[in-house]
């Protein structure tokens, strides 16, 4: 045995291999179609009969570059997130994220670890006005391509531009940047989880296509319609004053059990009332008849009333129940025939056994979620008068997402982060019922121009804190100012206000990112794989993401002779990421190892809910190390030895 190198070919080197998974899944449900990896479409094609349509068969949205699109979505990513500790609130205790990057690449990054894990994801992703920025995607150097579109580097590359009608590819634009997005976000949602989208009308109908192509039309929940705004404005031939939430689940039985019904309301408990002094208490009554066109023979028949009058369902229309079950009500005095006994039948709903809440309807009024306005007043008086951000949604809209979907315990995502107000909208639930939600922005770093009218005072505003020109520190300083607040407010909240900052970057290794074909370049690698000036948190926080672990697993850094040895996951892995190990420090170190070894218990990394009591296979520890760091081989030859004498035999090297 020895120190095994991860390589470019290694598993651990990208993002969740998506094609390999579908490989997987498919293989389960049919082996015969799958050998050695791979699909028999011919024998695919047998099992599944009739069920295959052909090319020019098949009822769907369909586009130019969808299939490239697809593509996109299953091609790894060999990126990487960086901690960014200054700027963040609260690093060591917060479980919030706030990444900063192209929002693909990042979905991509966080396939591993987030994995089913996430119950709602809320995005707001540019309307396609005419002047919207369209996401730049690139098959080749991703992560390169996304530096330079937001100048992070200086090389030439795409340039941030708008999607105007007059380009011809209007509409195919926006969904070549949705599509794959939406493909990649929901292998993230839980089984009862669920992605609600902001769009209006330019994108509506295809939205609803693209989203049916990828979740399936059977989970199809619901569109709510938000009134915006409530201001007459002459535009055109109509005012428009509402927008769209499109809602698709992941599996929309599982999400319909699991949602959650909003508040019950003095107007709504105002409806319940006892003319009859009913000793169950105050009820009120709903129909007993419906449209009667998939009735039964038994829901039509003739009532007679109380004072004798001879009743039964208009035309086109039947009862509810059939005759038995409604004599069954009537004997329990359960049906209602009006105060004279004559009236057509209605059922008596009793306030005492309705459910503790109200089931959410799907018009939501700006009375109740407020509007556009609103949000944007709202913004200002948090930013300290500036104007920053030019259509934010208001928080209790989006409050309205997390009450109904979202558990205590729940992890909240938005891939287009924008202002930052899902994230204090899960902050302000928190405080409400102290509930430890957790939430994930994403939002590309697009540069703010201050010769723009609508973008001049979100310019000034990162000038006076001090920050650079973009929509990313603006979300940023939201959310710190929204926790802050909410603080100052709930003095005895000692809930979770604070987020760790990560950006997206080119890989720590310069083996994993895409190279030059040349001698030089290929010789240069076998110097040193870790690119100057990342640190051992940068290497960390990608292990953490390419070996399926959540960024905000606990971490603890001890010291052993000298070197900081990461203990992550109570011990499933031990990282130490020092660039230099002596021959003299070979042997502490490994012995220090051994014992940090025998004092923890680890826990596997595949164990979801390890017994404290448990001990696990030594096996399951991995140790990792930095293969250039070594003095020299016989340094390492020392190390790996004295580990594999004490059982340590996962032993891996960058």
């Amino acid at each position: 045995m020895s120190l095994q190198k991860i390589d470019a070919t290694d598993p651990l080197s990208r993002s969740a291999d998506p094609v390999a998974h579908n490989v997987e899944r498919l293989a389960a449900l049919f082996p015969e179609a799958v050998a050695e990896g791979k699909v028999d479409f011919e024998v695919l094609r047998q099992l599944l009969g009739e069920s295959i349509a052909a090319p020019d068969e098949r009822f769907g949205l369909h586009w130019k570059g969808k299939a490239e699109a697809r593509q996109l979505a299953l091609t790894p990513s060999t990126g990487t997130l960086r901690p960014c500790p200054e700027e963040s609130v609260d690093w060591d205790k917060t479980q919030n994220i706030f990444i900063e990057g192209d929002n693909l690449e990042v979905l991509k990054l966080l396939q591993k670890g987030y994995l089913g894990k996430v119950k709602l994801i809320y995005i707001d992703p540019p309307y396609n006005t005419g002047n919207d920025f369209v996401y730049p995607d690139t098959f080749a150097d991703s992560v390169g391509n996304y530096l330079r579109v937001t100048g992070q580097i200086t090389e030439d590359g795409a340039k941030i531009t708008s999607n105007t009608e007059s380009s011809g590819r209007f509409h195919t634009n926006w969904l070549n940047m949705m599509y794959p997005r939406l493909k990649v976000a929901k292998e993230l949602l839980s089984e009862d989880g669920a992605l609600v989208i902001s769009v209006d009308d330019v994108e509506h109908a295809h939205l609803r296509g693209v989203c049916t192509d990828v979740f399936g039309p059977e989970n199809f929940v619901a569109t709510f319609l938000w009134e915006k705004r409530t201001t007459r404005e002459n535009r055109r031939v109509f005012s428009f004053n509402h927008d769209y939430l499109v809602c698709f689940a992941r599996n929309k039985s599982a999400f319909e059990g699991a949602r959650n019904l909003l508040p019950s309301t003095d107007e709504v408990r105002a409806r319940y009332s006892n003319p009859d002094n009913d000793p169950r208490g105050p009820w009120q009554s709903v129909s007993l008849n419906a449209q009667g066109g998939h009735a039964t023979k038994d829901q039509f028949y003739k009532v007679t009333t109380p004072n004798g009058r001879v009743v039964q369902p208009p035309e086109g229309r039947c009862w509810v129940v059939t005759e038995r079950r409604f004599w069954e009500l009537a004997a329990d005095g359960r049906v209602w025939f009006g105060a004279e006994g004559g009236n057509v039948p209605r059922e008596k709903l009793f306030l005492s056994e309705a459910r503790d809440g109200l089931t959410p309807h799907t018009l939501w009024t700006a009375t109740e979620v407020g509007t556009n306005d609103s949000a944007k007043k709202e913004l200002i008086e948090l930013m300290g008068g500036a104007d920053v951000f030019e259509t934010p949604k208001p928080v209790s809209l989006l409050r309205r997402l997390v009450d109904v979907a979202v558990k205590p315990e729940d992890i909240v995502m938005d891939f287009f982060a924008g202002s930052g107000g899902l994230g204090q909208a899960v902050m302000e639930a928190n405080a409400q019922d102290g509930g430890n939600r957790q939430y994930i922005c994403v939002q590309l770093p697009e540069p703010l121009d201050p010769a723009d009218k609508n973008q001049k005072s979100a310019a000034a505003f990162c000038d006076s804190l001090g920050k650079a020109r973009t929509i990313a520190e603006i979300t940023k300083e939201r959310l710190r100012r929204a926790g802050a607040k909410l603080k100052a407010e709930n003095p005895l909240f000692a809930g979770d206000l604070g987020f760790r900052v990560y950006k997206l970057d080119s890989s720590n290794l310069k083996a994993w990112d895409p190279q030059p074909n040349s001698l030089e370049a290929q010789l240069a690698l076998g110097v040193d794989h870790i690119k100057p000036g990342r640190t051992e948190s940068d290497l960390l926080t990608e292990l953490l993401l390419k070996l399926g672990l959540e960024l905000t697993v606990p971490v603890e850094p001890q010291t052993i002779a000298g070197h900081t040895v990461f203990v992550v996951g109570l011990g499933a892995l031990l990282a130490v990421l020092s660039p230099r190990i002596r021959r003299e420090e070979a042997e502490p170190l490994a012995l220090g190892l051994a014992a940090l070894h025998e004092s923890l218990r680890p826990a596997s990394l595949t164990d979801e809910a390890p017994s404290p009591k448990a001990r696990p296979a030594r096996e399951s520890t991995t140790v990792l190390f930095r293969d250039a760091a070594f003095e020299d081989d016989v340094a390492k030859a020392n190390l790996v030895a004295i580990l594999e004498q004490r059982g340590l035999t996962h032993l891996r090297s960058l």
